[in-house]
């Protein structure tokens, strides 16, 4: 659900929601107005086809009737029907029969669609003049439908409709359109016989097809009595109720799609015929339905192609603001280096060009205060480093005096070789005061060299480290104001041998280098003072040097080698410490301070030095631990980050 807020989907969703909207509502609309069009086409299709075809079954009876009337016109015919009824002579009975078929054969011929001319005298004679079977009658023709209609006549046209062969001749099997009319002595008005005419029905059924629409259309043609004349439909079809079917008065054409059918119907005036046109509305919505589909696949066409341009327009309007908060993080972590390069629209080319510009003032206001902070940090160092180094050179020279005064000249030449490798280290404060702990360890055995020798065997010194830790960056001057400590407060006043340890461990992803010795502890209140001390961020200047010893000195006036007072009475309490006794006989914290006869102060490197230029190097989370228990001994850490793999 969290990407759904996220601005690219919001932005697709709402282009392709009202892309889609637009989609619908037009397809919806495009599709009813089609649909209007379309039954409003075919109606008024229908509506012509059925005004078309009635037009042409007026002008196609109005022809048949037209040869029926020339026979029925004709004298000639009229008078040999009548002459041959009275008895005469063969040869003139001959020459009547063959003049009556030559006229009919005239009237034949004047047609290509006339199949056969029948007349049928009262008497009982038969002429026919036919294509094919000339001359087989069906003999029972007087008590056919067809006969009887005729008989009734009174003179008018007879349209007998479609049938399946000849109504007279059995033998002729193809389809007929059958008319007919009774025939009159022009002269008496006397009936003397029926007349028909059998032609082919293909005229009839090429205009009844026009009124067709589709392929399951029907069409009929029924007579005043709902009687069919002719039709599309397939012998066995079912017929339609016609008494429940519109019929036109006059020469409206009517159309009718209340029912499930569209109902087309013209009226004949030739033949008193209804020409009937039904189509299944399920065939004109076949069409609609064709239309239905194709509306449908072009809205899916353009839905596809709506989300393509939802996606591209939406991207093109995320995808830099997602620059943009990539980079917001990254400045938030603290990188000020970066920049957002888009090509976009104005306005979000204006926001990014305005971020741009802050970060890049941001990150010159920060350079600028972390040169301040550095300067500042230097100048601290600088000043916590002024205090470094004259203290050991004191006492040193201290010691000198006495190894001279027991003219101990061997012993003199180390110690002078090992005051001189520790004055070069102490003087040189370059790089901002960093070295190593391989430099540091260095320095701490020039000062074990001085202290072994001094206290002859009472402090021994055992190291150990990794030999991967000693690349590692330190301040200068790290080890050795603790191990001076450490031997001045915790071992000299023991009376048996003390050892120094010091070793290297990998504990929380931080390296701990350890100073443990076994001398005589820190009181608890001394050892609260020295911590309380190393948690204070910014030391004042007498603390700075206040909390660097431990344990407790000798006896009030004790004095053993190399410890008695030195020069005017000066007493040694150990290097870089200068602690005065305590008729108490515990050590003061001040480990930064000695006192001269004179009173003066004269200032040394304490802890909490050591522990604020650890912490200004690696960070506040750093520097120096202390544990001490009262006769067991004093640990010191020193904590720093492990160095990272390839650094």
């Amino acid at each position: 659900m969290r990407s759904m807020h996220t601005i690219h989907n919001r932005l697709f969703l709402l282009f392709l929601s009202c892309m889609m909207a637009l989609l619908i509502i037009g397809g919806f609309l495009y599709y009813q107005k089609t649909t209007s069009i379309i039954h409003a086409k075919i109606s008024d299709m229908a509506e012509k086809n059925i005004s078309q075809t009635v037009g042409l079954f007026d002008l196609l009876l109005e022809g048949y009737d037209s040869i029926t009337k020339s026979l029925n016109s004709n004298f000639e015919l009229l008078r040999l029907l009548e002459a041959r009824e009275r008895p005469a002579e063969p040869t003139i009975s001959g020459i009547h029969e063959r003049t009556i078929t030559n006229i009919m054969g005239a009237v034949f011929y004047s047609r290509d669609d006339i199949v056969g001319i029948h007349i049928i005298t009262n008497a009982g004679k038969i002429y026919n003049y036919e294509k094919h079977f000339a001359g087989v009658i069906d003999m029972n023709y007087a008590s056919t439908d067809w006969y009887s209609k005729l008989r009734q006549s009174t003179g008018e046209m007879v349209w007998l409709g479609l049938h399946q062969g000849s109504v007279i001749n059995h033998m002729q099997k193809e389809s007929v359109f059958v008319f007919g009319r009774q025939l009159y002595n022009l002269s008496t008005h006397k009936p003397i016989g029926i007349m028909f005419i059998e032609t082919d029905p293909a005229p009839i059924l090429a205009a009844l097809s026009n009124v067709t629409i589709s392929p399951n259309s029907r069409v009929y043609i029924a007579d005043k009595e709902d009687r069919i004349v002719a039709s599309t439909e397939k012998e066995g079809g079912l017929l339609p109720l016609f008494n429940d079917l519109p019929r036109p008065e006059g020469d409206e054409i009517l159309v009718d799609d209340r029912t499930d059918e569209l109902i087309v119907a013209g009226k004949a005036a030739m033949a008193d015929w209804t020409v009937l046109g039904l189509t299944p509305k399920a065939d004109i919505s076949s069409e609609i339905d064709e239309t239905r589909q194709y509306v449908f696949f072009v809205i899916i066409a353009l839905v596809i192609l709506s989300a393509a341009l939802a996606t591209l327009i939406s991207r093109n309007i995320a995808s830099p603001l997602k620059l943009l908060i990539r980079e917001m993080k990254q400045v938030e972590m603290g990188n000020f280096r970066g920049s957002v390069n888009v090509k976009s629209f104005e306005e979000i080319n204006s926001l990014v060009a305005s971020f741009n510009r802050m970060v890049y003032r941001m990150d010159e206001l920060i350079e600028g205060i972390t040169l301040s902070s550095i300067s500042e940090k230097n100048a601290q160092l600088q000043a916590l480093q002024s205090q470094v180094n004259p203290h050991f050179l004191y006492n040193t020279l201290d010691m000198i005096y006495w190894m001279l005064d027991e003219r101990e000249n061997d012993r003199l030449g180390r110690v002078i070789l090992a005051l001189s490798h520790m004055f070069r280290y102490s003087s040189d404060w370059e790089e901002a005061s960093k070295t190593t702990l391989r430099q540091e360890l260095d320095q701490m055995r020039h000062y074990m060299t001085i202290i072994e020798s001094r206290l002859e065997g009472r402090v021994s010194a055992d190291i150990r480290v990794d030999s991967q830790w000693l690349d590692i960056p330190l301040p200068k001057m790290t080890i050795q104001p603790i191990i001076e400590n450490a031997v001045k407060s915790g071992l000299e006043p023991l009376d048996h041998p003390g050892v120094l340890r010091l070793y290297t461990e990998a504990k929380d992803q931080e390296l701990h280098i350890v100073i443990a010795d076994n001398g005589i502890g820190i009181a608890e209140e001394t050892l609260e003072q020295l911590r309380e001390s190393l948690r204070e961020r910014y030391p004042s200047r007498s603390d700075a040097g206040a909390a660097g010893s431990w344990g407790a000195a000798g006896p009030a006036g004790s004095r053993s080698k190399g410890t008695a007072g030195g020069p005017e009475g000066f007493r040694d309490n150990g290097p870089g410490t200068g602690v005065p006794a305590s008729p108490q006989g515990n050590g003061s914290a001040a480990g930064g301070s000695a006192q001269s006869r004179s009173g003066g102060l004269r200032r040394g490197i304490g802890l909490p030095n050591v522990h604020r230029r650890i912490s200004l190097m690696f960070g506040e989370a750093y520097g120096l631990r202390i544990e001490s228990r009262q006769g067991e001994g004093t640990t010191v850490i020193i904590a720093i980050p492990l160095p990272t793999k390839g650094g």
